[in-house]
């Protein structure tokens, strides 16, 4: 999960409110419970990335949400490959693409349909009155010499950590509980855009502990008992979840409230160890280079109709804003030199 000696969690480190900043992770472990799990606090990145596009407050908070979901996922990987979260979807917010590239980076965006955001009102929003239905995808990406893997799950009203949960249970089939939080904070007049989770997941050496009680039968004949029905949660899985479920929105976001007091608040009594902390920067991976090479995957008769009208080709990049204002001929020059793939 994380380098570095695990250090035990006591009260001094706990009390020490902002301890930890924001823009981190920090993996810890209860090995009374058989749990692991990652808290993330996200601040500058986060909201570089939604005041940069300007979204209304509730494709913000969504967006928030599904940046953080990204980063407590993809920074359990145990290798320099990209975790992407996207959803495709028939509400007001089409499309949700977060990029985390391990060990650290971290880009989002999203499209959306203002007049359709604005017709829900300004009242407290769920997920599900702006992704409406469609579907959920989280893929992980070793790069061109492995094999990419996909996991997806239908969106039909669930929030994002449902959603998370589903995921879990289908893909994984580990036991998993998933917290979100977003905020808008002022400070000293401005807005500051922050948000939080946490994931904690149920890793005992047993696999038969570990059997998830709620998954799919099979082809069980009709009439016979599920094992399903046979098989309680583990007791210990059952305080861990239900300790996360009393986690506050206001603690996975609240400056004042570091990782490591909520983590103590949550498990002193089991006994929690955290590891070394894992920064988070928001950078995108836009470069001219790639935006060479995806011009150069259109025909030449395509490629002409990009050309606007002051006779540029102007590609702008949806994570970042970055403007690439090229001159036509230099690209056809430039493709006409590079060797085919």
């Amino acid at each position: 999960m994380s380098s570095g000696t695990p250090s035990h969690l006591d009260a001094g480190q706990a009390g020490n409110g902002h301890a930890g900043g924001d823009d981190a992770v920090l993996p810890f472990a209860v090995e009374a419970l058989d749990v692991r799990g990652r808290v993330v606090r996200l601040g500058p990145a986060v909201d570089t990335i939604l005041r940069r596009h300007g979204y209304p407050d509730p494709v913000a908070r969504l967006l928030g949400e599904a940046a953080a979901l990204t980063v407590l996922l993809g920074s359990s990987l145990k290798f320099e490959g990209r975790f992407q979260l996207q959803t495709k979807t028939d509400g007001p917010v089409a499309m949700i693409v977060v990029d985390f590239e391990a060990p650290d980076r971290l880009r989002a965006t999203a499209r959306f349909e203002p007049e359709r955001v604005t017709a829900l009102g300004s009242g407290p929003l769920k997920d599900a009155d702006l992704i409406g239905t469609g579907h959920l995808a989280m893929t992980i990406d070793q790069g061109p010499a492995a094999s990419r893997y996909q996991g997806v799950v239908a969106l039909e009203g669930q929030s994002l950590e449902e959603a998370a949960h589903q995921y879990f249970r289908q893909s994984e089939q580990i036991p998993t509980q998933v917290r979100l939080a977003v905020a808008e904070a002022v400070e000293e007049g401005a807005g500051h855009w922050r948000a939080g989770g946490l994931v904690v997941q149920f890793l005992p050496q047993s696999i038969d502990r570990a059997r998830l009680a709620d998954l799919p039968p099979g082809d069980i004949p009709e009439g016979h008992a599920h094992l399903s029905d046979a098989a309680p949660e583990d007791d210990a899985w059952v305080e861990a979840r239900s300790l996360v479920a009393t986690i506050e929105d206001h603690e996975l976001v609240d400056p004042n409230v570091s990782s490591e007091r909520l983590l103590y608040r949550l498990f002193h009594e089991r006994g929690v160890r955290v590891f070394d902390r894992q920064p988070v920067h928001e950078t995108c991976r836009c470069s001219r280079e790639r935006v060479l090479g995806m011009i150069r995957s259109f025909t030449p008769q395509e490629r002409r109709d990009m050309v606007a009208d002051d006779g540029r080709i102007v590609i702008t990049c949806e994570f970042c804003s970055r403007r690439y204002d090229l001159d036509p001929e230099a690209v056809e020059a430039e493709i006409a030199e590079q060797p085919k793939q």
